[in-house]
């Protein structure tokens, strides 16, 4: 049963069974330097309770400790502000399992603002994570950022203004992230090298793409298997304020849910709205841009396969492409005044699994209930686009829900 912490004019910061109290009274400095310690001296069941207040804090935290709460007393009640921060690059960073944090939020970090690495049976419930200058280049890159991580839960939280994801989930494996809103990020919600995972009944809005369900090279493990359903997912328009050399630098903005290189994909029941470019892109590896100096490892698949899009509200979207190709492709296609369909794919298929022209059934690409799709014949520079549906017109198994099993706290 979660404790009680009173106010009794003074500010309590207390380790729940730990009972230190700072005064409210103390200096940003004092505070901060209570509140570090609290997350060294932690133990295992230790619950750190953050009153209402804004706190400026000008170092990153750091916990290593598993079986820790932080909790504050709501995400627009309780602020860690980094704007000045000086020592970094996280606000927060966290190597352990069993964590929770809950109800606060983290401003204006130097980079990330929450990252939790390598950790088992993470919750993250009623956090903000904002950057209160607008989107910009200078922003931190990621907002909620867990990665190589197990069991994790992010809902009910907000992130605006990351230069990179507002959520991301990366080389991790049973994720749910559901009930959040994410705005002018550059990308809203990311899921990365990441297997099952369901993303629902979130808000992705102003960002300039939404949702992505991405497959980079050379990292610790390859993804598939998330299904992207009953979201909100509009108006992605905002221009790309990545920095240079980013994997997302190279989403349009425009975006509505994008699919790179990942396999086993559905997407399902969201109403998805006048995203300028396209309202879904399904894309391989080659179409991003983005090519390291380590090149790619021999067993990386760059190919989407197995993307299944059905029963999805469409409206809108497609009208205004970003970037010259994507404009010149669309005025080719469909005129100058008309759009992209709903669905729009690069064209790359592996040629290791095609017959007669078509992918091994389990590796198509399926798409029902949409107003049409573009093969955009990115292999051959767009110049022989084709609108036949006919390729796309399969079906699927379908994936199984995403079942959270915490192994038990320490």
């Amino acid at each position: 049963m979660r404790k009680i912490c009173s106010l009794i004019a003074v500010l309590l910061l207390s380790a729940c069974g730990h009972h230190e109290n700072p005064a409210q009274s103390q200096s940003d400095a004092s505070f901060e330097s209570k509140l570090q310690q609290q997350l060294l001296d932690a133990k295992p069941g230790s619950v750190i309770d953050i009153p209402a207040g804004h706190y400026a804090l000008k170092r990153g935290l750091s916990l290593r400790t598993s079986g820790v709460t932080i909790r504050g007393a709501g995400m627009d009640k309780t602020v860690l502000s980094f704007k000045g921060q000086i020592v970094g690059p996280e606000g927060l960073l966290v190597n352990a399992d069993d964590f929770t944090i809950e109800n606060l939020a983290i401003e204006d970090t130097m980079g990330d603002a929450l990252k939790i690495n390598q950790g088992r049976n993470i919750t993250i419930h009623g956090v903000r994570i904002e950057w209160t200058g607008g989107p910009k280049s200078t922003n931190g890159a990621y907002g909620l950022y867990p990665v190589k991580t197990q069991n994790v839960l992010v809902e009910d939280s907000v992130v605006i203004g990351a230069s990179d994801a507002g959520i991301y989930v990366g080389q991790s494996n049973n994720i749910v992230v559901r009930r959040n809103r994410a705005e002018q990020n550059v990308a809203g919600i990311e899921i990365e090298n990441s297997v099952n995972a369901d993303v629902y009944d979130n808000t992705a809005t102003k960002n300039t793409g939404g949702i992505l369900v991405f497959n980079m090279p050379n990292l610790s493990q390859a993804g598939h298997a998330t299904r992207v359903f009953h979201n909100k997912v509009f108006a992605n328009n905002t221009d790309n304020f990545a920095k240079k050399g980013a994997a997302v630098a190279s989403v349009p903005a425009g975006s509505g849910v994008v699919v790179n290189s990942n396999d086993k994909v559905e997407i399902f029941d969201n109403d998805i709205a006048d995203n300028q470019t396209a309202n879904v892109i399904i894309s391989s590896y080659f179409s991003t841009n983005y090519y390291n100096t380590r090149g790619v490892a021999a067993d990386y698949n760059p190919y989407p396969k197995g993307i299944n899009v059905y029963g999805n509200r469409f409206k809108g979207g497609g009208n205004s492409p970003d970037g010259l190709k994507l404009k010149t492709l669309k005025a080719t296609v469909y005129g100058l005044n008309g759009s992209f369909p709903d669905v729009v794919w690069d064209g790359y298929a592996d040629p290791k699994t095609q017959t007669d022209g078509l992918p091994a059934p389990d590796d198509r690409i399926c798409v029902q209930d949409a107003n049409g799709v573009l093969n955009a014949d990115g292999p051959h520079d767009y110049k022989n686009p084709s609108t036949d549906t006919r390729p796309f017109q399969c079906s699927l198994p379908k994936l199984p829900p995403v079942v959270l099993n915490p192994e038990p706290k320490v």
